[in-house]
């Protein structure tokens, strides 16, 4: 559902929608539910994130290892 980062926004826009709703066998509703859930699912990654970083937790990605060669 990714389209060009060269195109203009409002042409990625419209390309994003076009593709959400042919996700969902253009069903408006489902597709704006999908995209609520998304939404909702990505807040909630983000809270998370924020919740860690204020407890001093890194994510394991970004962790140098003393093993590393």
């Amino acid at each position: 559902m990714t389209a060009p980062s060269s195109l203009p926004d409002n042409l990625r826009y419209e390309q994003a929608c076009d593709q959400a709703i042919a996700m969902c066998d253009g069903n408006l509703r489902s597709t704006i539910k999908a995209l609520i859930m998304a939404n909702e699912y990505l807040e909630t990654e983000l809270e998370e994130l924020q919740a860690a970083i204020t407890a001093g937790c890194v994510p394991a990605s970004t962790h140098e290892t003393s093993d590393a060669a």
